[in-house]
């Protein structure tokens, strides 16, 4: 009898233990306080380590706080117990924050694996791929994507950008062309209108930002965009509106600043011209005098039109 009293006893200490963590686990599920969320799980862990549920959340609430590491230890306990497809892409999620992407994209290589139809891990690992400058298997991972899911604007994009890295510019442009065709946006058009810049089609490329900018006469990079399409066509005057009404936008903006710096020099307006580079310059770095052109070198027209600027520079400079 008293042995009989022991193991009833137990049972009833188990089921209690089991009913506590499950009202917690309902508690933390349901806290928008991200901190208390994580010690509700704690409690859970606590009275029952095996509970893969509280390691998973705990493991997303971490991620959201920003403790990337943490996140990656509670995903790992699972996948050494239990493996499953979406632990292992919320795992590769941490470690592409940490800008670990060779072990995100096997993270997420395994959980397409598991789960053939989780499009998201796959296009996330062409994404850790392109990070890793592994453009070809960008293209053939984001090509897989555009097969089976012909409207996915996104990886359809992705694809367009893996071709361009390779140099592919046709391709590039096919795929760019075939968003436009989806997706009749203002981002659409302003997408392939940069690619389009990027490969000196100018003309071509000002057609797109005018697209853009009638779907929406916001875009502000639209317009920084269109009035470069018209300096490099030799509108200097329109260049100029374009960059003033960036300005409209965000009076700090240095790459339209330099461009109507740019702008002003090629209509002989000396004045404007040194006036618009040097506040540029003061934007970028209040503390510092322009000493070289690499005082520009977080700017558009160092990282992109790098040449054209650097004659201008040199003009500029003498102002």
């Amino acid at each position: 009898m008293k042995k009989q009293l022991i193991i009833t006893a137990l049972l009833i200490s188990s089921f209690t233990t089991f009913a506590q963590a499950n009202k917690l686990m309902r508690q933390a599920e349901r806290s928008t306080d991200l901190q208390e969320r994580i010690e509700l799980c704690n409690q859970v862990i606590g009275l029952d380590p095996k509970n893969l549920d509280a390691y998973f959340l705990r493991g997303l609430t971490k991620n959201d706080l920003g403790d990337f590491y943490g996140a990656i230890v509670d995903y790992s306990k699972i996948i050494v117990l239990q493996p499953d497809p979406d632990t292992y892409y919320n795992r590769g999620n941490s470690r592409y924050a940490l800008g670990d992407f060779e072990n995100a994209k096997q993270d997420y290589k395994k959980a397409y694996e598991l789960d053939p139809n989780f499009i998201d891990a796959l296009y996330s690992q062409g994404c850790a791929e392109y990070d890793l400058g592994q453009y070809e298997d960008a293209a053939k991972t984001f090509h897989k994507i555009v097969i089976n899911y012909p409207s996915d604007t996104k990886a359809i994009y992705r694809l367009a950008e893996s071709y361009n890295a390779l140099k592919q510019y046709r391709n590039a442009l096919n795929n760019y062309t075939l968003a436009v065709t989806i997706d009749r946006t203002s981002t659409a058009f302003y997408n392939r209108g940069v690619f389009l810049m990027s490969i000196n089609y100018y003309k071509d490329a000002l057609s797109d930002f005018e697209k853009a900018i009638r779907r929406d006469n916001t875009n502000s990079y639209a317009y920084f965009f269109k009035g470069t399409a018209q300096l490099f066509l030799g509108d200097f005057t329109k260049a100029s509106a374009d960059y003033n009404t960036v300005l409209k936008y965000d009076a700090l903006d240095f790459d339209a600043m330099l461009g109507l710096a740019i702008s002003n020099y090629k209509m002989n307006d000396l004045q404007n011209a040194k006036l618009f580079f040097e506040k540029a310059g003061h934007i970028i770095d209040p503390d510092r005098s322009i000493e070289s052109i690499n005082h520009f070198k977080d700017t558009y027209w160092f990282n992109k039109q790098y040449y054209y600027f650097s004659e201008i520079y040199n003009e500029l400079v003498k102002l």
